[in-house]
C-alpha cells in the first residue's frame, strides 16, 4: 500500500498559541513558530439547530467561545496535521515520532513536565509502546487528568476509502457539509485534538487553566494497554493530587449524549495450529498444495477445532464454564436499557454502523446485547497463501486465528482462557497452541460525582439530549482501561491509583476501526461540530472547577 504519511514536527503543529493572553508568563513557554493562517472556510456553527444557553456561560467562557470561533480554521489544520502522522500500533508505523509530536501538543500548551517514557517489556512478553506524561501546574485548587491515545488501528482495506486515509480531506458528507476523512480521525485523535484546543483558548484569552492538568497518552490502546498497565503499576506516583479523570466522548449520530466512565472487560488471544505440534501434515513450512492428496491439513484442523468451540450461527460459545462469574444487570440499568430502547430505531442503528442487521430484532435486546453482552469474536486468521486474485497451490504448516473476548462484572478473563484451554483439550485439540496477548478488566463508575456534573450540566446548557442522571451507575460500554484509574470497583486493582472519571462532550465521528473513518468539522442538527466540541471542553473543565468540593471526589 502506497504510504500517504507526512511526519509533521511537532513544535510546528499549532498555529494558534498562548501569547496573546494577559499573563507574559505564558507567552514566553507556549509561542509556536508564525505560521500562515489557512483558508479553509469552517463555518464554526455549521448547520446546527440546537445552541449554547449562554446565560449559564460567565464572561470568562463566553470570549472563549468567540475565540474558538475565530480561529476554527487553525483548529482544524492542527488536526489535519495530526492525522498525517501515521501512529499504528500493531505495526509500530510512526510511533516513536508520534509520541513525540504529542510531547510537543504538551509543551506548546505550557507544561512544566511533559517527558516521554520507554516501558519496556511487558508481563505479556511484548514491550510496550511508549507513554506520554505531562504535567501543568497552574496553581488551581483542583487537578484533572486527561487520558489520551495516540495509537490507530491499521489500514487493512485500503480501496474501501474514499479518500487516502492519511490525507485529512475534507468532505462532505450528509448531512454534514465538512467532515474530515481519516485514520484516528474519531478513534481518538478528532475528539482529543478537540480538547487540546480548547485548553489552548483558554490560555489565549484568560492566560492560565483553571485547573491543574496531568495528561497521560498511550500508545498500545490498540494492543490492550499493555504499555500503560506496566507504566501505571511502575509509576503511581505521578498521579498523586489527581481529583477526577476525563475521557474523550462525543455525541451519538441522532445527537443524544451519554455519560461514559466505566469499561466492560476484554480478553485477547491467539490460537495457532501446527504441523509440528500436531505431528500430521508438514512440519517445517508451507508446501505444495498438490500434496493435499497424500498429506493432512493443519488449516482444516484450524477451521474444525474454530467450530467446535462455537454455535452454527457464530453466536453462542460452546465453552464449559465460559460465563462463570457473570452478574446480570441490576433493575435500575435494566429499567433505563428500557427507556433507551424506547427510542432506538433498528434500521437506522443498522445503517448507522454499516451492518445489514443486528442479532435482534427487539431493540432493548440488542442494547442489552451491545452494552452488557459476552462475545467470543473471530477477529482474523491468517496463513499460507495470502494474496488476493491470483493463484499458488499452498498447503500452509501453520495456520492463526486472532480472538477478543468481551466479559462483564464479576468475570475474569484470563479465567475465562483457562476456560478455553480445557474445553480445546476436551474436545482433542491439545496441541493447538494458545498466547495471551492482553487482558483489560471491566470497571464500574457513577455519576455521582463533580466530573460526571461538569458532563451532565454542559449538557443541559447546550440542548444535547442525554438520560444521565447524579446518583447512577453507568452502563458498561466499550473497553478502555478505566480500571487502571477508578476509584470504584474494579476487575483488578493493579496500582493504588483513584480517582472518579467521567467521559463525555459535544460533536460526532464514526466508523472507527472501518475504512472512511471521519469526524465532523460543520455540524448540522442535532450534532455539534469541531467548534462545538471545543467549547464544550472548554465548558466541562470550567464546571468542574468551579465545583464545590465533594466528598465523592476523595480518594
Amino acid at each position: 500500500m502506497r504510504k500517504w504519511a507526512i511526519v509533521v514536527g511537532a513544535l510546528a503543529l499549532f498555529s494558534v498559541g498562548c501569547s496573546r493572553g494577559p499573563d507574559a508568563r505564558v507567552s514566553a513557554q507556549a509561542k509556536p513558530v508564525a505560521a500562515p493562517k489557512p483558508k479553509l472556510g469552517i463555518r464554526a456553527d455549521g448547520d446546527t439547530e440546537i445552541k449554547i444557553d449562554l446565560s449559564k456561560a460567565p464572561e470568562n467562557l463566553k470570549k472563549v467561545y468567540a475565540y474558538i470561533d475565530e480561529h476554527i480554521d487553525e483548529h482544524v489544520d492542527n488536526l489535519q496535521k495530526w492525522i498525517k502522522q501515521p501512529s499504528i500500533s500493531n505495526s509500530g508505523e510512526g510511533i516513536p515520532e508520534s509520541a513525540e509530536m504529542v510531547k510537543g501538543f504538551f509543551e506548546q500548551l505550557g507544561c512544566q513536565q511533559a517527558r516521554v517514557y520507554d516501558v519496556g517489556i511487558t508481563e505479556w512478553g511484548s514491550p510496550g509502546n511508549p507513554v506520554v506524561y505531562a504535567k501543568c501546574d497552574e496553581g488551581a485548587p483542583r487537578t484533572l487528568v486527561l487520558y489520551w491515545m495516540y495509537d490507530t488501528m491499521p489500514v487493512t482495506q485500503p480501496d474501501a476509502w474514499t479518500s487516502p486515509p492519511f490525507e485529512a480531506r475534507l468532505v462532505e458528507q450528509k448531512p454534514f457539509k465538512k467532515v474530515l476523512i481519516g485514520r484516528g480521525a474519531t478513534n481518538s485523535k478528532g475528539p482529543e485534538m478537540a480538547q487540546l484546543n480548547a485548553l489552548m483558548s483558554i490560555k489565549a484569552v484568560t492566560g492560565k487553566l483553571p485547573v491543574n492538568l496531568i495528561f497521560i497518552a498511550e500508545g498500545d490502546e490498540e494492543r490492550m494497554d499493555i504499555g500503560l498497565r506496566k507504566f501505571v503499576k511502575d509509576h503511581p506516583d505521578l498521579f498523586a493530587g489527581a481529583d477526577a479523570l476525563l475521557n474523550f466522548g462525543g455525541q451519538a449520530p441522532s445527537g443524544a449524549g451519554d455519560v461514559a466512565g466505566g469499561s466492560e472487560g476484554c480478553v485477547y488471544i491467539e490460537l495457532t495450529t501446527s504441523g509440528k505440534a500436531w505431528g500430521r501434515g508438514p512440519v517445517q513450512s508451507d508446501i505444495h498444495g498438490a500434496n493435499k492428496r497424500a498429506v493432512d491439513s493443519p488449516a482444516w484442523r484450524h477451521i474444525k477445532m474454530l467450530a467446535s468451540l462455537i454455535s452454527d450461527d457464530g453466536n453462542t460459545p460452546l465453552i464449559k464454564g465460559f460465563t462463570d462469574g457473570m452478574v446480570p444487570m441490576d433493575a435500575a440499568d435494566t429499567a433505563r436499557m428500557k427507556k433507551a430502547a424506547e427510542k432506538v430505531d433498528l434500521k437506522v442503528a443498522s445503517q448507522n454502523l454499516g451492518v445489514a442487521r443486528f442479532i435482534s430484532d427487539d431493540p432493548f435486546t440488542m442494547l442489552k446485547m451491545s452494552r452488557y453482552g459476552i462475545s467470543f469474536n473471530m477477529d482474523g486468521v491468517w496463513a499460507g497463501n495470502m494474496y488476493a486474485g491470483g493463484a499458488g497451490a499452498i498447503l500452509p504448516n501453520k495456520i492463526t486465528s486472532k480472538h477478543n473476548m468481551r466479559y462483564v462484572p464479576k468475570m475474569h478473563g484470563l479465567d475465562m482462557v483457562k476456560r478455553i484451554r480445557e474445553q480445546l483439550d476436551r474436545n482433542g485439540y491439545k496441541d493447538v497452541e494458545m498466547k495471551v496477548i492482553g487482558d483489560v478488566p471491566w470497571s464500574k463508575m457513577s455519576y455521582d460525582t463533580d466530573i460526571a456534573r461538569a458532563v451532565i450540566d454542559m449538557y443541559d446548557q447546550f440542548g444535547i439530549a442525554h438520560g444521565a442522571l447524579p446518583g447512577n451507575e453507568t452502563i458498561l460500554g466499550g473497553y478502555w482501561p478505566a480500571y487502571l484509574f477508578s476509584n470504584r470497583e474494579v476487575g483488578q486493582k493493579v496500582a493504588p491509583v483513584s480517582m472518579p472519571i467521567a467521559a463525555g462532550a459535544a460533536g460526532h465521528g464514526g466508523n472507527a476501526h472501518a475504512a472512511n473513518e471521519y469526524y465532523v468539522i460543520e455540524g448540522a442538527g442535532k450534532v455539534y461540530g469541531m467548534a462545538g466540541a471545543e467549547k464544550s471542553i472548554a465548558t466541562i473543565v470550567y464546571n468542574f472547577a468551579n465545583a464545590k468540593a465533594s466528598v465523592n471526589t476523595t480518594h
